[in-house]
């Protein structure tokens, strides 16, 4: 769910963070901030897990604009992260790339749900491809956890793209 105003945008995680909504949500995020966004905002207090492509999305998302613009701003806030996410959010690396608050819910009703854009498999694989590989450059240490997975992603990436093409 997303509600925007005033170049700031919210969007509300209900459930899982996976890699199922990640290539949406990444496009509508980037479309948002080439419109001239420069604030987003995730409510998290009914998501109850977030996987590594979602979490290395995003991370990515944030290094993208902290490398656009002021290094010193962190446009990306997570509201009310349950522990078991804020742990995953330590442990990855990650945390630093994002303002982590907790406090009233956020958006009022005002949300709308995010729409579909009917990816294909190929952005999917890219997509998770991309966080993973994120993830393992932001910490070392998460190369030993994500390389298999990332190894396997590069071959099915390749192998679609080539199935594409034909």
């Amino acid at each position: 769910m997303v509600a925007v105003a005033d170049h700031a945008a919210c969007v509300k995680i209900n459930g899982r963070a996976d890699f199922t909504s990640s290539v949406e949500l990444k496009k509508l995020i980037t479309e948002l901030w080439q419109r001239g966004y420069n604030r987003f905002t995730f409510e998290l207090c009914d998501c109850v897990t977030m996987d590594s492509t979602f979490l290395g999305m995003l991370a990515g998302i944030a290094l993208k604009f902290i490398d656009a613009g002021n290094p010193q701003a962190t446009p990306l806030e997570l509201i009310n992260p349950c522990p078991r996410i804020v742990d995953v959010l330590e442990n990855l690396g990650v945390a630093h790339l994002f303002r982590i608050t907790s406090g009233p819910k956020q958006g009022n009703g005002q949300f709308e749900p995010l729409a579909k854009c009917g990816e294909t498999r190929t952005e999917i694989a890219r997509t998770c491809l991309e966080a993973h590989q994120t993830l393992m450059e932001i910490k070392p240490e998460n190369v030993l956890k994500f390389k298999d997975v990332a190894q396997f992603l590069a071959e099915d990436l390749k192998r679609l793209e080539v199935s594409e093409n034909k």
